[in-house]
């Protein structure tokens, strides 16, 4: 039997040799027969990030959901001080770790719900392992020049400005969280991630949302994954940026469950 809602857990994985501690949650409706839905943060996200959004679209879809902070983030195993994630870390996420934790923890075939880099893990899992569906915020699905310099304006921030106290209310070690993510991001050997190639092997149904005023990524990355994942339904949100979960989570949440419950849903 899962925890009880709302109260942080740990799940212990051993991922080729390296051992990790990862903070997870069940939130939501804990009774609802399966699936579940994963909620996949952003590169600077943990669970407690999240606040209560995941709790408030479980319960407006009537599923249970895990949320659950990855290596180097929130209350999870810290990123080494001298290790550099690679240019292939959310490929790594998606192909390695995630089937450990859902092994571990006995999920199959869940919805994945991905916000920016979390949306990238959600795709890129979707390739090779089955899903019932995904709804993917703000996903990245290659590097844009507005990406880089948004990410170098959030190095600045963290460097110079308020951004490191803040986010350390989120993470037990914020500069794991921080420098793991933005170094990964400003590495020029970066600029060349693209998983375009990967998004045809996806069939499963895919809600893909984002934020007009963005300012982390163009239009072109939900386009692009409507063009080859055809499938592909997209929401573009007016007056909205890179989180809408924060700027407009009433329709986000409306929005996200309708597609879960509706048609496309697999049982």
């Amino acid at each position: 039997m899962p925890p009880e809602a709302g109260v942080s857990a740990f799940a212990h994985l051993n991922i080729q040799g390296v051992p990790l501690r990862l903070e997870y949650q069940w939130v939501g409706v804990i009774d609802a027969p399966p699936p579940v839905v994963v909620f996949l943060h952003e590169g600077l996200g943990s669970v407690a990030l999240w606040k209560d959004f995941p709790e408030r679209l479980c319960r407006a879809a009537g599923l249970r959901g895990l949320v659950f902070s990855r290596q180097g983030y929130g209350r999870s195993t810290p990123r080494p001080n001298d290790e550099r994630w690679p240019v292939d870390f959310m490929q790594r996420q998606a192909w390695d770790v995630l089937p450990a934790l859902f092994a571990q923890l006995g999920i199959e075939r869940p919805w994945l719900f991905g916000h920016s880099d979390g949306g990238s893990i959600a795709l890129l899992y979707a390739v090779r392992f089955p899903v019932s569906g995904l709804v993917v915020v703000a996903p990245h699905i290659m590097v844009e020049d507005v990406s880089v310099a948004s990410i170098a304006q959030a190095r600045a921030a963290y460097v110079q400005g308020a951004l490191r106290e803040r986010l350390a209310r989120f993470h037990d070690d914020v500069d794991s969280a921080f420098w793991g993510w933005n170094d990964a991001w400003l590495d020029p050997a970066f600029r060349a991630w693209d998983i375009r190639a990967h998004l045809p092997s996806i069939a499963a149904p895919l809600l893909a949302i984002q934020g007009a005023d963005d300012d982390y990524g163009t239009l072109e990355q939900i386009n692009g994954i409507a063009r080859l994942a055809p499938q592909t339904r997209l929401l573009v949100l007016p007056d909205c940026g890179h989180s809408p979960h924060r700027d407009q989570a009433g329709r986000l949440i409306e929005e996200a469950a309708r597609f879960m419950t509706g048609p496309t849903r697999s049982h």
